[in-house]
């Protein structure tokens, strides 16, 4: 459907980049309910949030440290520790080389660490990432074609998930890479050796100020996406619509891992409840109930195999975790005594 000139050259650029903006912004909200569930397991799991905390420093810190390599600042030194991570260039420049530094450090973390998984499933994902074809196309229409390459990289990303086996030594190192990738996009800085809030409200004020404090870089910034937008359109290529692409493809891997982690966090805060030793049954589980199956369907292969073995892991912890909460804990029998 052919657009007005008004819609294909000034609105139709735009869509791409609401896209990727309406995913980020749904990664802050997954980050900021995670935070909260982390809170909540502070007291009993204390290591294991530090080491959340470490994981978001440590990808806060080589992005730090990457936006200096490109903007060929150098780099004098490079710390990180569990409540604290810094990086202080060589030279300190002014200018745009300073504000792609920021650039680096404030938004980076929500893209860069993912892009390590990105390029993992180029070796492991099939017919993942496919771009819809240069097309002349009016705002809703680009809407539509992003939201389409999102959809497709999206299902055979969760058909490998479904797939997934956790016998394959590269296939079990992506999830870990992925879990790693959830419990760390952002520090959380939690209990009592916070230094400082990081939340959701933080993280939009330092993007705020990173993009108000120099407009003309951020409208040069625009005026080069346009320029790009121009020469894929005349040329016929689909270049502009495949960097954008890239970006939600980015999201959506960090999307999931949140919603991985978000799935952990609760198993741990609600094995909490169970008294005694009976609470690591559900992580006895996991390994008891997946690897048999996986070994009888190696000696008698089966269609689905893996599918069946996954999913009879995940019905079983849940299962365990149920009957133990409710014939293990005193919940049931205060109510039974109050009778």
């Amino acid at each position: 459907m052919a657009g007005s000139p008004v819609d294909i050259f000034i609105f139709a650029p735009l869509a791409p980049i609401l896209g990727v903006i309406l995913f980020w912004f749904i990664q802050l909200l997954l980050i900021e309910d995670q935070k909260y569930l982390l809170s909540k397991i502070w007291h009993k799991h204390e290591p294991l949030c530090r080491f959340t905390n470490f994981l978001g420093l440590l990808f806060q810190t080589i992005c730090q440290a990457l936006g200096y390599t490109v903007t060929r600042s150098g780099i004098s030194s490079f710390y990180i520790s569990v409540d604290y991570g810094k990086v202080a260039p060589k030279k300190e420049k002014k200018g745009v080389a300073e504000w792609l530094s920021n650039g680096f450090l404030f938004v980076g973390p929500f893209f860069i660490p993912a892009s390590l998984l990105l390029i993992c499933l180029f070796f492991l994902l099939n017919n993942g990432f496919k771009i819809s074809a240069y097309a002349n196309y009016t705002f809703a229409e680009g809407l539509a074609n992003f939201g389409t390459t999102l959809y497709t990289f999206s299902e055979k990303f969760l058909n490998f998930l479904y797939n997934i086996d956790l016998l394959n030594l590269a296939h079990f190192g992506f999830l870990l890479l992925l879990i790693f990738l959830g419990l760390g996009v952002r520090p959380s800085y939690i209990g009592e050796t916070k230094k400082e809030k990081i939340d959701l409200i933080y993280d939009l004020k330092n993007i705020k100020n990173f993009l108000l404090q120099k407009p003309l870089y951020l409208l040069v910034l625009f005026l080069i996406a346009y320029l790009f937008f121009y020469i894929s359109y005349f040329l016929k290529h689909s270049w502009y619509m495949a960097l954008f692409s890239v970006l939600g493809w980015l999201s959506i891997i960090t999307i999931i891992s949140l919603l991985i982690t978000h799935a952990i966090i609760i198993l741990i805060k609600t094995t909490d409840q169970i008294p005694g030793r009976w609470r690591f049954l559900p992580y006895i589980t996991i390994p008891s109930s997946y690897i048999p199956l996986r070994m009888l369907f190696i000696f008698f292969p089966m269609s689905f195999s893996k599918n069946i073995s996954l999913l009879v892991m995940i019905l079983a912890t849940v299962l365990i975790t149920i009957l133990l909460l409710k014939y293990k804990t005193n919940k049931f029998k205060t109510k039974t005594s109050m009778k």
